[in-house]
């Protein structure tokens, strides 16, 4: 782990959204195919780099998929009993998501989830970037060092290395390249390891 035994506990934690508490039928693929970019192309990187006809365009395209597959997200095992031990140890629990608000929301909703903060990519420049942890950090009043970002990509851990939080993946049995990057990697949050449920000895 690069965090160094006893750097503090942790008193909030930012969640991603897709792939991290919820499984969605999201086809990057299609959307790509769909606004003419090539296989493996970042979208929203992309985005930015077009004109604005372009762009507006591409929007729609994934609007309309991100909407689509909100109507059948689900849980992902574990996340509900995760979520409510947080809440019985008093931490701070915030989602910070590249989907626009509008999908997240209603992902929220359907999977019943409720979070004090909420930032879509309309919201904060989007990960990897650092600034939504450091505006979820202000609004919190906490240092990023007192934050945990948990997702299940790198940018999720890009983006909590460069913010200065703690850094989680979730992996779901996968073997990623960037696992070592992240301060703590585990499969399932069936399966919180010790070593992460011991940052909130002092929560509360």
């Amino acid at each position: 782990m690069r965090q160094a035994e006893g750097a503090g506990w942790v008193r909030g934690v930012v969640f991603d959204l897709d792939g991290t508490l919820v499984v969605q039928e999201l086809d990057f693929d299609a959307m790509r195919r769909e606004i003419g970019l090539p296989t493996g192309t970042p979208l929203l990187e992309a985005l930015e780099r077009m004109d604005a006809a372009g762009r507006e365009a591409a929007v729609a395209v994934l609007r309309r998929h991100e909407l689509v597959a909100a109507e059948t997200a689900r849980l992902n095992p574990g996340v509900a009993a995760f979520l409510d031990w947080l809440a019985e140890c008093d931490v701070r629990r915030a989602v910070l998501s590249r989907n626009m608000r509008e999908a997240v929301v209603k992902v929220l909703r359907r999977c019943g989830l409720s979070f004090e903060l909420v930032l879509a990519r309309e919201d904060a420049p989007y990960k990897p970037s650092p600034e939504g942890l450091w505006q979820i950090c202000a609004a919190w009043g906490m240092a990023p060092a007192e934050v945990l970002m948990i997702g299940d990509y790198l940018y999720d851990v890009q983006a909590g290395r460069s913010a200065g939080t703690r850094t989680a993946l979730v992996t779901h049995g996968r073997a990623l390249p960037f696992a070592h990057m992240a301060d703590v990697a585990f499969s399932s949050f069936e399966d919180v390891p010790d070593a992460l449920r011991r940052w909130f000895g002092g929560a509360g």
